[in-house]
């Protein structure tokens, strides 16, 4: 026998159901979050920032930096291909760009302040591009900042006496222009992805 429901009853579900369907209508969308090609780490409890001198000898804090998306990549001058590949893709990044190149900050942080002087990383930085700025600092600073990162690197010996590289995390990472973490780049994801992920960034997303 079917269950049945007094007149009165159903016509309160029903005015309850028009209701619900009515507010529903009234709501606004919310806005799809944005979708970038590289790694998403909004809300990364690391990478706060960093405390070091520029290639100008002027110190710096990520806060210099505010109202611009910043790239910051951890490397060494001697590096043989992770480093220049690195900053060379950061240089055409910055000529797609456009006037928005004006917009992003390119920050290269030795993992070598021994070999990495001033002099040297100022020619080296500004190679790639006038604007991109080298950062260096004692060896023990040079470890804090890559801690607060979470950056691996580490000394491996040459063949020759005395000489070295340097095994270190390939990759990189940007900050929106509020000065949040956002973004990790891994290495060799192409121009086209940074472009695109830059440009969300630069428009508030």
């Amino acid at each position: 026998m079917p269950i049945t429901f007094p007149r009165r009853l159903r016509s309160l579900a029903v005015v309850c159901a028009t209701v619900l369907a009515l507010a529903a209508c009234g709501e606004k969308a919310t806005p799809p979050a944005a979708k970038f090609s590289n790694t998403d780490v909004t809300g990364l409890a690391y990478g706060k920032g960093f405390e070091l001198l520029d290639h100008t000898g002027q110190k710096r804090t990520l806060a210099d930096f505010k109202g611009k998306a910043v790239v910051v990549f951890f490397g060494f001058m001697h590096c043989p291909d992770v480093c220049p590949t690195t900053m060379m893709e950061m240089s055409n990044v910055m000529k797609q760009l456009g006037p928005d190149a004006d917009r992003v900050q390119v920050i290269f942080i030795t993992l070598d302040p021994t070999r990495d002087t001033p002099d040297l990383l100022s020619q080296y930085v500004t190679a790639f591009d006038p604007r991109f700025v080298g950062l260096y600092g004692t060896p023990e600073e040079i470890d804090r900042t890559a801690k607060e990162f979470k950056v691996f690197y580490e000394k491996v010996p040459g063949k020759e006496p005395g000489s070295y590289t340097i095994d270190h995390t390939a990759g990189s990472y940007v900050f929106d222009p509020t000065g949040r973490i956002r973004l990790f780049i891994r290495h060799g994801q192409g121009v086209d992805s940074v472009v695109h992920d830059l440009k969300l960034l630069l428009s508030g997303k």
